[in-house]
């Protein structure tokens, strides 16, 4: 498939779906850009214009088919940072959008529950001789038990601070494409790259001298941080 059919493509579609994105801030220019780049920018621009419909969960598969694709144009590419943002943001609607009817349902189911205990505890009390100080304690303590199992149920969906091990040394921000370097220090890969090109060559926190070579992919952090976003959908607010 030459440059040309997929311009065509992307062009074609957009003119489908009525859609006004700028893809010229994902770098793209329509001159000199390899296939891989194209096919891309392909996923991308669907990607976002599914969420424009708005189809999301499509929007998000699609738009992480970019950015895993985008990783091998060019991982430190301006590109990818901006396949990142539009991704996070789409990832965070979805964590919304679920966070509220889960808490809808639990707040259902809760009632439901309270009524429930209130009915039982009604119907023992209307037996000769089952009111008492001991029944009501009984009562009560059942209650408290309902409501913190309740509240533990939606801790996952309050947010919170992000662990510390999961974050760029840097920016300290949740990291998306972790490296380790020779002492250890784990950063996110677009941001160690730019210190080393712009700062110098060296570990900003170590002070050891380091290469664009010596960056090792930190893959157990890098699973740790998509477990950790899978349970705690809020972090991936990038505000």
């Amino acid at each position: 498939m030459n440059e040309n059919h997929i311009q065509y493509k992307i062009t074609v579609f957009f003119f489908l779906c009525g859609c006004e994105i700028n893809i010229g801030k994902f770098g793209y220019n329509g001159q000199g850009a390899s296939e891989l780049a194209l096919v891309t920018l392909a996923h991308c621009t669907l990607g976002l214009a599914l969420l424009q419909k708005p189809e999301l969960d499509e929007g998000v598969n699609e738009l992480q088919k970019a950015l895993d694709l985008g990783r091998g144009v060019n991982p430190k590419g301006y590109m990818i940072d901006e396949i990142w943002q539009e991704l996070a943001k789409a990832k965070y609607l979805q964590w919304e959008h679920a966070s509220s009817k889960r808490s809808w349902e639990l707040k259902s189911l809760k009632e439901a529950c309270e009524t429930a205990l209130k009915e039982k505890h009604f119907l023992d009390d209307s037996h000769p001789g089952s009111f008492s100080d001991e029944a009501i304690i009984s009562h009560m303590k059942q209650l408290e038990v309902l409501s913190r199992v309740f509240k533990e149920a939606g801790e996952a969906d309050i947010p919170g601070e992000v662990p510390d091990y999961l974050c760029c040394k840097i920016t300290l921000d949740i990291l998306r494409d972790p490296v380790i370097t020779p002492s250890g220090v784990t950063y996110e890969r677009t941001v160690i790259l730019e210190h080393l090109q712009k700062v110098g060559k060296f570990d900003p926190v170590t002070r050891e001298p380091l290469d664009y070579s010596q960056l090792v992919p930190n893959l157990a952090i890098k699973e740790a941080v998509q477990a950790y976003l899978d349970g705690h959908g809020w972090a991936y607010n990038t505000n």
